[in-house]
């Protein structure tokens, strides 16, 4: 006999959670049920992320990105004092030391103004020495409003709230297949079957095999990007006060190596973005070689790597030479050495590609009668989790026709 709920969530990271959490609130009668393979909720992207509340100012106005960002950081921070999660509001500067990147900085500008993001300031030198002393900027974004957190103590949250409304959390369960019946669904995993009438898809790394698993046509792959750190000396930890970020790349979805105060206590700096050979590569020697293959046979990471072979270039040997990262971290802290970092963690980005080479940059939800599946869901979706988590269970009641 299969296990049975009303509704099954696959994957037990911020978004999974805060979906579930959002589907009781609004449907306390549902059975709802979490799978989640690791032993433990957030273990993957949300385990690993760097722990930033961005504020709203990246993200091109009228996207889901704009839409939910601005909103996302005041809940979460509102969240996190109600739960007594530690956080810090400690601001960011988005720093320019060149001036060609001076238009890019003001295209910042207006789209933070744009996004309605709060304390939104250009400052020249003089500000940013007041701000970060040991910076050196010809100009610089200031955004007081963006905040850090730990997202897996915010993921383990929504969890318990889950328990609470009378949810379940499956740790330590596999998904393996999934069967669709008309009258719903059968999971089945390393641990028997979990029959449902509906399924909501926060799979993250994996969210376009799930998609698959359910016969649903769509034209995008996760590859998986690596981010990797490196921690400040504690003796060095005077050199950041806050976040510290270069004008970004508008032509990707990766925001370049920047320095990260965290509420653990240390500073990371990074991370580069390199290619990972799978999808839970969070190491240099990690290695899948059905994840890397699957990458290797898909039309749109050729496409990607024929039009960024330079930017990919560049991020292994940032990856593999510690003196080239140091030196674009020296562009920001010209004060920090090699000597000052030590090896850190990192983090996979679940980067979706369409057949066509186009990195998505928003999130892509794809609905049918009997699910929901977020097929992308990048930065900011730990910040927006309280309000993506609210959108994705009202899709769900949309589409499921809940009461």
């Amino acid at each position: 006999m299969a296990d049975s709920s009303d509704v099954v969530i696959i994957g037990g990271g911020v978004l999974g959670m805060s979906s579930a959490m959002h589907l009781l609130r609004a449907h306390p009668e549902l059975q709802v049920t979490v799978i989640e393979k690791g032993d433990d909720v957030a273990g993957q992207q949300t385990g690993h992320n760097s722990g930033v509340i961005h504020s709203g100012i990246y993200y091109r106005p009228g996207s889901l990105k704009a839409r939910f960002c601005v909103d996302g950081r005041r809940s979460m921070v509102e969240f996190a004092q109600e739960h007594d999660i530690a956080y810090d509001r400690c601001g960011k500067l988005i720093i320019a030391n060149r001036p060609e990147e001076l238009p890019r900085l003001e295209t910042l500008y207006e789209r933070g103004q744009a996004n309605g993001v709060e304390g939104l300031e250009m400052v020249g030198p003089e500000r940013v020495a007041e701000i970060e002393p040991h910076v050196t900027a010809i100009k610089a974004l200031w955004s007081p409003a963006t905040a850090i957190v730990d997202f897996a103590a915010v993921t383990r949250e929504y969890a318990t709230q889950v328990r609470a409304a009378g949810g379940r959390v499956e740790l330590g369960t596999l998904v393996t297949s999934i069967a669709t019946r008309a009258d719903g669904v059968v999971v089945q995993t390393d641990r028997g079957d979990y029959a449902a009438k509906h399924l909501i898809n926060c799979a993250g790394l994996h969210a376009d095999r799930i998609a698959s698993m359910m016969g649903v046509e769509h034209d995008l792959q996760i590859v998986p990007f690596r981010g990797e750190y490196y921690t400040l000396r504690k003796d060095r930890e005077h050199l950041v006060r806050g976040l510290i970020y270069p004008v970004p790349d508008p032509d990707l979805p990766f925001l370049g190596v920047h320095f990260t105060r965290n509420v653990k206590g240390y500073v990371e700096a990074g991370p580069n973005a390199v290619l990972a050979t799978a999808r839970e590569g969070y190491r240099k020697r990690d290695f899948d070689l059905g994840d890397f293959a699957e990458t290797l046979r898909f039309p749109g990471f050729w496409r990607v790597a024929a039009r960024e072979w330079r930017t990919g270039i560049n991020e292994v040997n940032r990856s593999l030479r510690k003196s080239v990262f140091t030196r674009d971290l020296q562009k920001m802290i010209p004060e920090v050495e090699a000597e000052d970092l030590t090896t850190g963690g990192s983090g996979v980005r679940a980067q979706a590609v369409r057949r066509d080479g186009t990195l998505l940059d928003d999130f892509a939800i794809e609905r049918t009668s009997q699910a929901v599946h977020v097929l992308n869901a990048p930065s900011p979706g730990a910040t927006s989790s309280l309000e993506i988590g609210k959108h994705i269970a009202g899709l769900a009641a949309e589409s499921f026709a809940l009461a």
